[in-house]
């Protein structure tokens, strides 16, 4: 990586299509929210008859009431996960009843149910803690390099914003995609996944300014041009950012292949939002506030 903004129209179009797809995909396909944000009930259960499948749960429950929107899937554990909208305790045992009925013994390993009003109050709560993450990190990183004369402390800031937005969209529109084509919902756990991905690529981004920063420091009075200082900086930190991300990307395709089924989407999102906060981290960022440098730059000629 001896000249990456040598090619930075290329990598920055290509970040472009890629959060203007996700932004189309989720305008057009939507997200589709979980229980924990619409409300609903999430009823988790063992039954002691073989070869239940999760069609014939929806089948007997469907029949037994009013409520037609019923999903059961089966866990890795053999268990069967029940999805339905938010009811009451006498209708609770009601469905129960039904089971044993239809299916003899059943243990129920967790029973939570949602009211429509909490599950609307966290999706608002839920975007609000986004909004405030990205502003309060960009307001952190521009008083983090306040005492930087060149680039000014807030272009650090902007950029660092603008690289979190695209850290965000792109797993955000995947998500889009797979709930039309998986029946994929977004719950809390998507919400603390975009979290998580802000919070590991800010830390890359930082690493690449904070060289730029020192080497811009180093080459004062020089006549060291910024185009140099910048793809310097990413030569020096790029192996470091790589290695680091390689490691996180070999335990979340474990957890993937061997965790959990129920955090499978959650660790699929924290591996796109990863990759692609390590590609914002050295190709984006550091074009971006080399591009806004260098149009301040023309700026002061012209005057």
């Amino acid at each position: 990586m001896n000249n990456v903004l040598k090619y930075r129209k290329y990598f920055l179009t290509f970040s472009a299509v890629m959060v203007l797809a996700a932004w189309v995909c989720i305008a057009v396909f939507g997200l589709r929210p979980g229980i924990d944000l619409q409300g609903g009930t999430q009823w988790q259960v063992t039954l002691s008859k073989p070869g239940v499948t999760p069609a014939d749960i929806q089948t007997a429950l469907v029949n037994a009431g009013s409520i037609k929107d019923i999903q059961a899937s089966v866990e890795n554990d053999g268990s069967f996960l029940i999805k339905l909208p938010a009811i009451s305790e006498v209708e609770h045992q009601a469905y129960l009843s039904v089971l044993k009925n239809d299916f003899g013994a059943v243990g129920e390993e967790n029973f939570s149910s949602i009211g429509p009003a909490i599950g609307a109050e966290l999706a608002v709560k839920s975007e609000w803690a986004i909004f405030f993450v990205l502003v309060g990190i960009s307001i952190y990183i521009a008083y983090a390099f306040r005492k930087v004369s060149e680039p000014k402390a807030w272009k650090y800031g902007f950029v660092t914003l603008a690289t979190l937005v695209h850290d965000v969209s792109i797993p955000a529109g995947v998500l889009a995609v797979l709930g039309v084509l998986a029946g994929v919902q977004i719950d809390s756990n998507f919400i603390v996944a975009l979290l998580v991905v802000m919070g590991f690529s800010v830390h890359d981004t930082i690493v690449v300014f904070d060289r730029i920063r020192e080497n811009v420091l180093v080459h004062r009075g020089k006549r060291t041009s910024f185009y140099d200082i910048v793809n310097a900086s990413i030569k020096e930190t790029f192996a470091r950012s790589v290695n680091t991300s390689f490691t996180l990307f070999l335990v979340l395709l474990a957890l993937m292949f061997f965790g959990p089924s129920s955090l499978f989407y959650f660790v699929l999102t924290i591996l796109v939002g990863t990759i692609f906060g390590t590609y914002s981290s050295i190709f984006v960022a550091s074009p971006l506030l080399y591009l806004w440098q260098q149009r301040g730059e023309r700026k002061a000629a012209s005057k």
